[in-house]
């Protein structure tokens, strides 16, 4: 199965071609799933019908759902406390009923994310197509997965489950209640549905679609979500530019707006696949209105980002590390090594990343950003490399 993430900054359109995408898969035969996550119903409104938490046929070949983040939080309030009862009772808590529950902050993204899990495992469709939050949201969205498992790494260290008979003597001998073992069993199921999300995220045939309106607003908002992605490992395959004028208009007004979306178009064409939407000069509404906007295809081929490890041992002394962050500037990265991990901050956004094997052994020994690549380059550690190599 494909994936196809969508997203765009806010009030670029991006639901639209969301709708417009599945359509028009669906119509070749394609058995297309279309997911959202905005809380009010904006597939919705551009397909012509009513979308809600239980997917619905909105036509042939294309079923649209948008998962209830209050029902799935409270389900998982809900096991939680079953699970903790002895600890709460313990403490003296009260239990919240289900009646009382709102989701916070953050459950959106959960209910997304476990919803683009299932529906991946489900075999049910050949394209999942994901209308994803506007982009700082987004951003964060994809993050996720990857940061919360290390962070239940750091805090619940698989090695430390392998002492689970010992927790109870331990726990005597120390004074003080060890973890008790549903929450290494939590954790541990956590992991196991995290790295489900990761691994579809981190398919080959998973891709990510922008969506911007042409202009120095669409520019920056592209820039910054570009060299996201790319630290993330994650490829845009088409750059959807939306709501084009017409190339000759005579109204004086609309003739500053062409030449301003003209040259940020220009801009564009050398680094991105970029595709044309049309103004229609109304919301797009219905089936019909979808069609018009001529949104380009899924492509078929695999995508992928690699990360190659080079070896100049023999001419430099050196292995080099080639990451690929175009747009990147150098008064924005950083770079921190912390023991087997590498810390890498471009600008706002922040990435940490286990070390291949073989740089583990070594030291950095400096490291260079030359057209739009990450050059760091790592020198053998004497006393860890093997001896002869």
């Amino acid at each position: 199965m494909r994936t196809l993430l969508i997203t765009g900054p806010g009030g670029s359109g991006r639901s639209t071609i969301a709708a417009a995408t599945a359509q028009a898969a669906a119509g070749t035969g394609t058995r297309t799933l279309l997911l959202g996550a905005d809380r009010g119903d904006t597939l919705g409104a551009a397909l012509g019908v009513v979308t809600g938490a239980a997917p619905v046929e909105a036509a042939e070949n294309l079923t649209v759902w948008r998962p209830d983040a209050t029902e799935s939080f409270r389900a998982d309030l809900t096991a939680f406390q079953d699970r903790a009862s002895t600890a709460l009772e313990l403490l003296g808590a009260a239990r919240l009923d289900a009646e009382e529950v709102t989701p916070l902050p953050g459950a959106e993204e959960l209910a997304l994310l476990r919803a683009l899990r299932d529906a991946a495992l489900s075999e049910a469709y050949d394209l999942l197509v994901v209308d994803l939050p506007p982009t700082p949201h987004a951003l964060a969205l994809l993050a996720l997965p990857e940061e919360l498992r290390r962070y239940l790494r750091r805090l619940l260290p698989a090695e430390r489950q392998a002492a689970r008979a010992l927790r109870p003597v331990l726990g005597r001998l120390a004074g003080v209640p060890m973890p008790s073992e549903w929450l290494y069993d939590t954790a541990g199921r956590w992991d196991v549905e995290l790295a489900a999300v990761e691994a579809v995220l981190a398919d080959r045939h998973t891709s990510v679609r922008l969506v911007a309106e042409p202009g120095p607003a669409g520019a920056d908002a592209v820039r910054e979500a570009g060299l996201a992605l790319a630290l993330r490992g994650l490829r845009t395959d088409v750059l959807v530019a939306n709501r084009v004028l017409p190339e000759s208009v005579e109204d004086t007004w609309l003739a500053g707006l062409n030449a301003q979306q003209r040259k940020t178009l220009d801009e564009w064409q050398g680094t991105y696949d970029v595709r044309h939407v049309p103004h229609l000069g109304h919301d797009p509404r219905g089936a019909d209105d979808l069609t018009a906007l001529t949104v380009p295809g899924v492509n078929a081929a695999g995508s992928t980002v690699e990360w190659p490890v080079t070896d100049r041992l023999a001419e430099d002394g050196v292995l080099v590390w080639s990451i690929a962050l175009p747009g990147a500037i150098r008064d924005e990265l950083d770079l921190v090594r912390r023991g087997d991990e590498l810390v890498v901050t471009v600008g706002r956004f922040r990435r940490i990343v286990p070390l291949p094997s073989a740089l583990r052994r070594c030291t950095v020994a400096g490291a260079a950003l030359r057209e739009g690549e990450l050059r760091i380059r790592f020198a053998p550690d004497p006393d860890l490399w093997p001896q002869g190599r």
